[in-house]
């Protein structure tokens, strides 16, 4: 993988690329994540396709413009960083937040897609309770008090019977948080509550479809992914009967061989 960051438009943008393959698949990470978290999953990966994966601007080291960062500005800040690499078109595959970009780029940018992929993330907008519960994050952060997130928010993310086993993950996890600008924090927490829900386009849409749902996942729980499951029939789905919502770490081989064999058929 080389490392390098590039002018995506005017953000610049902290990425690594394979360099190599005939089709390419961006991945896009979480909140309170960064480009690091895709580390041993890469390798189940590139022998096959280019990857590419980026710190998503407000965390890790890319750019942090302005107090909200909308899903529509990051879409379109990676499509244009696409453009710079010289990459037509590509298989993107969100995680969590990193879906709501994922879908957001899907809406404004479909003709540069071979498929997108929800990975443990949701077409649905948040709830009244999420949105709260997200203001309240912004709160603790320009209090001076993300330890608070650190501490809770990386174990919760794994199912709890992989927790004492992937531990060194959630230690890494929780020394990101730590490392992650305050102010690329509150700028994605602002987007985050203002994105809209995007079932309807995911319906309407041409481009091939793939959510990969954890069955033990907490923030996207198995009834909401049933529901989402059947709101969109469009959709191929590949469940991780042992993931929470980090299911490319919790079983990585599973996760990516639902992804190359989508890749494989479209």
């Amino acid at each position: 993988m080389v490392e390098k960051f590039i002018m995506a438009g005017d953000t610049a943008l902290h990425i690594c690329d394979s360099e190599k393959g005939e089709r390419t698949v961006v991945l896009l990470h979480g909140y309170l994540e960064n480009i690091s978290v895709w580390d041993d999953f890469v390798p189940l990966l590139y022998k096959s396709v280019r990857v590419v994966t980026l710190d998503i601007p407000g965390h890790g080291i890319s750019e942090v413009k302005g107090e909200t960062h909308t899903m529509e500005y990051l879409a379109d800040t990676l499509a244009a960083g696409l453009k710079t690499l010289g990459i037509g078109r590509c298989f993107v595959v969100g995680h969590s937040m990193g879906g709501y970009v994922a879908l957001s780029f899907c809406e404004r940018h479909p003709d540069m897609l071979d498929g997108v992929v929800l990975l443990s993330s949701t077409p649905n907008a948040d709830s009244p309770e999420k949105a709260e519960n997200r203001r309240r994050e912004i709160a603790l952060v320009k209090a001076g008090k993300k330890e608070a997130l650190a501490r809770v928010a990386p174990e919760a993310g794994f199912a709890v019977e992989n927790r004492r086993r992937l531990q060194p993950y959630i230690d890494d996890l929780e020394e990101t948080v730590h490392l992650t600008e305050d102010a690329g924090i509150v700028a994605l927490l602002n987007g985050m509550i203002q994105r809209k829900d995007q079932n309807e386009m995911l319906q309407k849409s041409n481009v091939p479809q793939l959510f990969i749902l954890g069955r033990k996942d907490g923030y996207i729980t198995p009834e909401v992914a049933e529901a989402m499951v059947t709101r969109n029939p469009q959709a191929e789905v590949a469940w991780l009967d042992n993931s929470g919502h980090m299911g490319f770490i919790e079983e990585p081989q599973r996760c990516a061989e639902a992804l190359l064999s989508f890749i494989s058929r479209h």
